[in-house]
């Protein structure tokens, strides 16, 4: 999930650690998330052993999206998929547990909290949690208009000092490396001004991954960097050719510390939830050929996993 995994791979690496307008969407060839309940309805399901209880933010496209219902009772989203196919393979029924909360706040308010009982897309080694398994493996990558003929797969690539603004999220890997590059001065304001100069202070803020996508159609942004499945959907479904490249796992900071940019991804359940876990990870080659499929239908490039 684009907000959680963000925060989430700088902790793991020693870093750190609205949808757009209805006008972008048409041009991106998507349409616009159901509207949620507010955060004070949220979903609470009640625990039941035939069902797994998923974590899911209504608010977290392309990876995690109501179907609109008033019971809401499944997502729309990459990772609701995912969700359906591992609970249909543990023989569990899938039951979503809403909240309207970006999904950096899931682990924290509500697995924790018993509200529910796995969180879809994690970093293999998530602390916070027990991990499975890694299901897929993928990166940050690069999107620019197909026109501009900017085949740039590394962050070492000269050209890149070049790239006048750069769409990329708040607190990413990508944020690092323009900070360390002496870029991100001169695309401080061009950020802040895709989240209406919102401070971050005492509430999450974060750039939208179809906003990130439509700056670079409408040329106002030469590029954009992000984790490949939080835009791989946009660029896909867009009307304006564009070019996504994943970015090579080669990037250091100037003081040569590394900045990962490749990332195995995981469910995560509580650390003391082991028969769960087993179980995932038992069924995890069963369902692998349909979590590719479902990966490879939104256009997320991937890389070969390592258990």
């Amino acid at each position: 999930m684009q907000a959680h995994h963000a925060a989430l791979r700088f902790a793991l690496a020693g870093l750190f650690a609205s949808w757009a307008s209805l006008a972008l969407s048409a041009n991106l060839g998507v349409s616009a998330a159901p509207d949620a309940k507010e955060a004070s309805a949220e979903q609470s399901a009640p625990a039941d052993p035939g069902a797994l209880r998923i974590c899911a933010s209504a608010k977290q496209p392309p990876l995690s999206m109501t179907d609109g219902s008033l019971s809401r009772t499944t997502g729309l989203g990459l990772e609701n998929k995912i969700a359906v196919a591992l609970a249909e393979a543990i023989d569990l029924k899938p039951r979503f547990v809403w909240t309207d909360k970006p999904a950096i706040y899931l682990v924290r308010d509500f697995l924790d909290k018993r509200q529910c009982d796995i969180v879809i897309g994690v970093d293999a080694g998530d602390p916070r949690v027990a991990t499975s398994k890694p299901y897929y493996r993928t990166g940050y990558a690069m999107v620019t208009r197909a026109d501009r003929d900017l085949d740039i797969s590394s962050w070492n690539d000269p050209r890149v000092t070049r790239l006048a603004n750069v769409a990329v999220p708040f607190g990413s890997p990508a944020e690092a490396l323009l900070k360390d590059r002496g870029l991100y001065e001169n695309n401080m304001n061009y950020l802040y001004s895709l989240v209406n100069f919102r401070s971050s202070r005492n509430q999450y803020s974060q750039i939208d991954p179809m906003r990130m996508v439509a700056e670079v159609v409408d040329g106002h942004a030469d590029a954009a960097v992000a984790f490949a499945p939080d835009i791989a959907h946009y660029v896909k479904t867009s009307a304006t050719p564009l070019r996504m490249v994943l970015l090579a796992d080669d990037a250091r900071k100037s003081n040569g510390e590394a900045i990962p940019q490749h990332f195995s991804q995981s469910f995560g359940v509580r650390s003391n939830d082991v028969a769960l876990l087993a179980r995932i990870n038992d069924a995890l080659p069963k369902i692998a050929s349909k979590i590719e499929a479902i990966l490879k239908s939104d256009g997320v490039p991937l890389l070969p996993v390592a258990n």
